[in-house]
């Protein structure tokens, strides 16, 4: 018989607090906002931009699926603070050792999972799929990566900042190219 690997919850997940579903709604709208407007800078190369989109304490993980799952810390980037972000996305747009490129985010099965309680303010926590593609210009599209978006947002004005964005991959067979943030 086949199973179906699951992905644990992390432990803020587990505890977070439950939300009425009128609020609930509110909030995954504000989430998928969010995700249509990042998605939207990434897609068009403006990676520069990219930092605008967490809090100035953020952190940031690509990790293997099977590496989390097995309580590993080793992820395939890793951004802690506003700093590391500027200076990931200055070295992308301003590094001509990689091939130009186009990519593609579909993000998909947004999801509120709670809220909880923060050090200064409440933390949103979602999740959500994502499929990256990744078009060279003499080749075909291919897929870059699927997985799934664990998230913390907290509340700014009327949009939503991260202060922590895991993106989880699926697969364990990454391509060697992978530049642009997922």
């Amino acid at each position: 018989m086949n199973a179906i690997a699951t992905l644990p919850a992390s432990p803020d997940i587990a505890t977070a607090a439950p939300v009425g579903r009128a609020h609930l709604r509110e909030l995954r709208a504000l989430v998928e906002e969010f995700h249509c407007e990042y998605a939207g800078v990434l897609d068009r190369g403006a990676v520069e931009q990219w930092p605008a989109f967490f809090t100035e304490d953020a952190m940031y993980r690509v990790i293997a699926r099977d590496n989390l799952e097995a309580g590993l810390p080793l992820g395939l980037m890793l951004c802690e603070g506003m700093g590391m972000l500027k200076d990931r996305a200055f070295a992308i747009a301003h590094t001509e050792m990689f091939a130009p490129r186009y990519v593609q985010h579909h993000i998909s099965l947004i999801r509120v999972l709670g809220t909880e309680a923060g050090a200064k303010e409440e933390l949103i926590l979602a999740e959500a799929n994502y499929l990256v593609y990744e078009t060279l210009i003499d080749e075909p599209t291919r897929l870059l990566q699927a997985g799934k978006y664990r998230d913390k947002f907290v509340q700014r004005g009327e949009g939503l900042l991260l202060r922590e964005r895991e993106c989880v991959f699926d697969s364990v067979m990454v391509p060697n190219c992978v530049v642009y943030p997922i």
